[in-house]
Parts: C-alpha cells; sequence; structure tokens
C-alpha cells in the first residue's frame, strides 16, 4: 500500500510543472439547514501544458482549496490534444456550441494576440495559443462559454489529419499560395 502512495506521490510531483493552472470562476452555493445556512464552493479550473494540450474541471468542497484542487484533477483527467498551425494560431475557423452558449474561433497573423473574452482567454493561454480572434455569443455562463470552446477545438483538424483520412499529401490538400509559401 505504501508503494503505491509513494509512487502516485512522485508521479505528482513529476506532472506538477508540466502543467500551468488557471482559476475560471469560485462560486458559492449556500443550503439552508435547520441551524442556518451552510456555505459551499464550486471552481472552474482550466489546465493546459501551453504545447497543445488543455482540459477543464469543475470541482465541488466546503473549502475553497479543496475544490479548487478537485477542479484540477478533474481537468488533468480531461486533457484534449489540440492541433497548432507553427504553435501559435488555428488550422483553420472554427465554431463550437453548447447550449446557448456559442463561440466563434478564427486564425489570425502573427502578432494579434489572443482576442478573447474572459473564460476563453483562459483556455487560449493554458493551450498556448498566442494568435486567435475569438467572439462568444449567447451564454456568458463560463461553464457554457470553456465547454462551447472546448467543443470548437475537438473539431479542428491539421493538413496532416486531413491528408491521412483521404489518404493524400499534404501538399495536394494545402491551397498553392499556402503550399508555396
Amino acid at each position: 500500500m505504501a508503494r503505491e502512495d509513494n509512487r502516485g506521490g512522485r508521479r505528482e510531483r513529476d506532472e506538477a510543472p508540466e502543467f500551468a493552472d488557471r482559476l475560471v470562476a469560485i462560486n458559492r452555493v449556500s443550503k439552508t439547514v435547520k441551524g442556518g445556512k451552510r456555505f459551499g464552493f464550486a471552481a472552474l479550473v482550466v489546465v493546459g501544458d501551453q504545447k497543445g494540450r488543455v482540459g477543464f474541471g469543475k470541482g465541488k468542497a466546503k473549502e475553497v482549496p479543496e475544490a479548487i484542487r478537485k477542479a484540477t484533477e478533474q481537468a488533468k483527467r480531461q486533457m484534449i490534444r489540440v492541433p497548432l498551425r507553427e504553435g501559435r494560431t488555428l488550422h483553420h475557423d472554427v465554431n463550437g456550441r453548447h447550449g446557448a452558449g456559442k463561440v466563434v474561433m478564427r486564425t489570425a497573423p502573427q502578432g494579434t494576440g489572443i482576442i478573447a473574452g474572459g473564460p476563453m482567454r483562459a483556455v487560449f493561454e493554458m493551450l498556448g495559443v498566442q494568435d486567435v480572434v475569438a467572439k462568444s455569443i449567447g451564454s456568458q455562463n463560463p461553464y457554457n462559454m470553456i465547454r462551447a470552446t472546448m467543443d470548437g477545438l475537438t473539431k479542428e483538424a491539421s493538413p496532416r489529419n486531413v491528408a491521412q483520412r483521404r489518404g493524400k499529401k499534404v501538399s495536394d490538400i494545402l491551397p498553392k499560395e499556402a503550399a508555396e509559401a
């Protein structure tokens, strides 16, 4: 038993420097009971390696640090890999949606920076995107915005993946100007 704990502890120490995390939202919820009110906290966290992997998680607990810890663990378990062009922007424009939350994400030229609001900005920063233009339409709920953003990012495909799926070469897939540049 002690052996597993040691390995688990070591593994967590190795992962810690690899991932960056960003707290997006803390929500205080109360339950009215006979003696008064009991407070709990819900945390929303985005975790990423800033090299193309990102995940989000939510955690609930009686104390804030415990809720953040739970959310971070869940985010690390639910990470997705997103192909990036030149490691700085998206390959193509993409839309994402979750419930009433809709997001539009567009590729951008170098030097543009991250033009995105609140929770979407956190996702792009943890993903390692440097240039992107994004707009949230509809729901302003951070949970739905992040889920819509993740939905759009899962639709992202690199030319290499598309070429492999179609059984062609990458140069056949890309437009002529992009292939020459």
